[in-house]
């Protein structure tokens, strides 16, 4: 009878998550406030936790390893695909809000009037569209009827100067750094002005089959920010100045079929969980 008395102990717990990939890597600041903030939310009913980086940088297939042969990993973060569906416990919150599903191409700035024509997905069929080798939006955008072309991430820059490929889409939140970037090396490319593409392409916390608790504990965290605000605090701060760039309400927004496959329903239907193109931007 005394059991119940006794209050809980809970020991203290590690989170490593994936290194930077170098001090000047802030790419993932975001998430990192995120994984903060839920685990501080929780830390009364499952315990402290404390958080590091892992101590060498690795690139997505290594941290799948690290995370399910261990030791190594307590967690890592990135687009959903088959792969991490079967091989961890994803964590159903989209911690960018799918922000990165709505993708503003780079192109030559001398074809903008080709693209301007642009209004469905037939229309964008006969054009080549670059990504990256391994990326999760490559079978989406093959299963769509679309022309891919795949190269390293550095040279795609490149092949839209040659005319090798036509567009180049990027995530909102990444196509006006890199035109910055690349723009000198590359000074035919330009941001295109008037379509966006959107895809499913939610971020998610993954972590092991082994550890079902931290993925409750991660759950509640992130639904308690949610609910307090600071989630969306978090996202707009990061996000906002993209968002209001892009200007989404004033392109025409095709639509691409088949990245909600891997995402749960009730998550799709959660409209607090989603960035809404066509709702008033935070300031």
């Amino acid at each position: 009878m005394l059991i119940g008395l006794v209050p809980a102990v809970h020991a203290d717990i590690d989170v490593i998550y994936p290194a930077p990939e170098s001090p000047s890597d802030v790419r993932h600041a975001d998430i990192l406030e995120l994984l903060n903030g839920a685990l501080k939310r929780t830390a009364d009913r499952y315990g402290p936790a404390h958080c590091r980086p892992a101590a060498v940088p690795m690139n997505k297939s290594r941290q799948l390893l690290s995370l399910t042969q261990g030791p190594g990993l307590t967690l890592m973060w990135g687009s959903i695909s088959r792969e991490l569906q079967q091989e961890t416990l994803p964590v159903y919150i989209p911690l960018r809000k799918g922000l990165l599903g709505y993708r503003i191409a780079l192109i030559r700035q001398d074809r903008q009037a080709e693209f301007s024509r642009v209004s469905t997905l037939a229309d964008l069929m006969p054009f080549s569209i670059g990504q990256g080798r391994g990326w999760a939006d490559v079978d989406v955008l093959r299963e769509a009827g679309l022309k891919v072309v795949t190269n390293d991430y550095p040279l795609l820059f490149g092949m839209v100067e040659a005319r090798r490929i036509d567009l180049f889409p990027r995530g909102i939140n990444e196509v006006y750094r890199e035109y910055q970037a690349q723009h000198a090396g590359n000074p035919t490319i330009a941001v295109e002005s008037s379509l966006a593409l959107h895809y499913q392409n939610p971020y998610y916390f993954y972590v092991s089959k082994d550890n079902p608790r931290l993925a409750q504990r991660l759950e509640a965290g992130l639904r308690q920010m949610i609910k307090d605000g600071s989630f969306n605090e978090i996202f707009w701060r990061y996000h906002g100045d993209d968002i209001r760039q892009a200007n989404l309400a004033h392109r025409r927004i095709i639509e691409i079929p088949g990245g909600d496959a891997l995402t749960p329903r009730s998550v799709l239907e959660d409209s607090r969980l989603w960035f809404n193109p066509m709702a008033p931007a935070s300031k």
